[in-house]
């Protein structure tokens, strides 16, 4: 719709205790008594009733037959309008702007009157405020860990599995560990009736590869083509699955694949396969090496700030508002189903009890998601604070930079980069010039040594 200008709205603004705002509006009965007669005009234009033409209804014969839901109506429109004049005023500081995930509630049961002022308040969820007492000065300790020569060996077995040739086995062949299982699997309830979501058809993967959810490879092996079998399964009692978790349950599959991967010698004409810039196996270890290598760094600037980010927040308390925290675990939700190629909702059922409550896996996310937004904030607010500002001619040089790094041209790196991504691609210097500016003014040293897979996978 079309808003009419409140030009002369007035607002008071009271800041409730968690991390919301009430917003009382006054709007002049000048300016309602505008809005109302609008409204009757475009009823007369388009309303038609027994006894006159369309467009010629009088507007006392609207009101005598229509008056309290036309009342109603202005009252929404007049709210409507209101709000949009002060949330999208572009001098509303940032601080008393309703989170885009949630809705101002209405206050009470407002009434209009064409012959006052009409008044009426929101309640909605603002970010919260949050002082940062001390952020320099600070002694962290952070683990770490190293790229070693069994790490390299690892990465290579992962390129030969991946260069692998898939071939049919004998209908005879029975199931070993390694071979690329496809089966269909029916999980049922504690009743016995089959499960609607734990169901799958075409299910393929490599026995004994981690990548089955259910974790029932070891029940496959040995069976044939064609075999079905059921079993029950006792799953643990911190199952990712929350309908799961603690559970014991009846499994059938069917077998209805069964291929064998044959994996290509480890020498030169396998490193050529992989890349024709690689001449030998050596350039291609050389190259795995170096890539872990840069990938321990970026995990290491990782673990560092957030070893950083997490000593700052012992002393910065924040309240969240709920609609945040929902906001942030229902996003981790739709992320995990992305993985497992599900359904988001489907994912959120699984995720919770049979009471509709979110189970203990949830419970973990809440506290995951809290620590995350409680670090966001930080972030933001000390680039806020330090008025850290990025400009084109940086964004150029990140282009620059971009290019170099993928062996690709600038114009084919800004292809991919729109307006609301260069907006993102400015607010990650911001927010790498901050993380520098904070590792520069505190002392950060070296903790625990890990083993660099385990270091690697850590909250992944």
């Amino acid at each position: 719709m079309e808003y009419t200008a409140l030009m002369t709205v007035s607002k008071q603004i009271k800041r409730l205790d968690k991390s919301n705002i009430d917003l009382n509006l006054t709007v002049p009965k000048d300016e309602v008594q505008v809005i109302y007669r609008d409204m009757l005009k475009d009823y007369t234009k388009n309303l038609q009733l027994p006894g006159f033409r369309k467009g010629h209804v009088p507007q006392e014969v609207l009101e005598r037959k229509y008056g309290d839901v036309l009342k109603q109506d202005a009252l929404g429109r007049i709210i409507e309008a209101a709000l949009h004049e002060v949330f999208e005023d572009k001098d509303l500081p940032r601080a008393e702007k309703p989170l885009p995930y949630t809705s101002p509630e209405l206050q009470g049961e407002p009434v209009l009157d064409m012959d006052k002022d009409f008044q009426f308040s929101v309640v909605y969820d603002v970010l919260p405020e949050i002082k940062i007492s001390s952020w320099k000065g600070l002694k962290v300790e952070y683990p770490y860990s190293e790229v070693k020569k069994e790490d390299i060996d690892k990465e290579l077995e992962s390129i030969r599995e991946r260069n692998a040739i898939v071939m049919d086995r004998d209908d005879a062949a029975k199931a070993v560990k390694g071979d690329v299982a496809t089966i269909d699997y029916q999980i049922f309830e504690e009743d016995g009736t089959p499960s609607e979501t734990l169901q799958r058809k075409d299910f393929a993967f490599s026995l004994g590869s981690n990548t089955n959810p259910y974790q029932f490879d070891d029940d496959i092996i040995g069976m044939k083509k064609g075999d079905t079998k059921e079993f029950d399964k006792k799953f643990d009692d911190n199952y990712f699955e929350a309908s799961l978790a603690g559970k014991k349950r009846k499994i059938s599959i069917t077998l209805t694949a069964l291929k064998e991967k044959k994996l290509p010698d480890l020498d030169d004409d396998l490193a050529q396969d992989v890349d024709e810039k690689f001449k030998t196996l050596e350039d291609l270890k050389s190259n795995i090496k170096e890539r872990l290598e840069k990938a321990l760094e970026v995990r290491i600037r990782d673990t560092k700030t957030s070893s950083l980010l997490a000593k700052i927040m012992e002393n910065t308390p924040v309240t969240l508002p709920e609609s945040m925290i929902q906001a942030e675990v229902e996003g981790r939700w739709r992320r995990m189903a992305r993985y497992y190629n599900m359904d988001p909702e489907t994912m959120v059922n699984i995720m919770k009890n049979g009471d509709g409550d979110a189970g203990v896996h949830q419970k973990e996310w809440r506290e995951v998601s809290i620590k995350a937004l409680h670090s966001r904030l930080i972030i933001e607010t000390l680039i806020e604070e330090q008025k850290i500002e990025v400009s084109d001619d940086d964004v150029s040089k990140e282009f620059d930079k971009i290019a170099a790094e993928n062996n690709t041209t600038v114009e084919e790196v800004k292809k991919h980069y729109d307006d609301q991504g260069v907006l993102y691609l400015k607010e990650e210097i911001k927010e790498r010039r901050l993380i520098d500016m904070m590792f520069e003014q505190n002392t950060l040293k070296q903790g625990k040594k890990e083993n660099f897979l385990d270091f690697m996978n850590q909250n992944s």
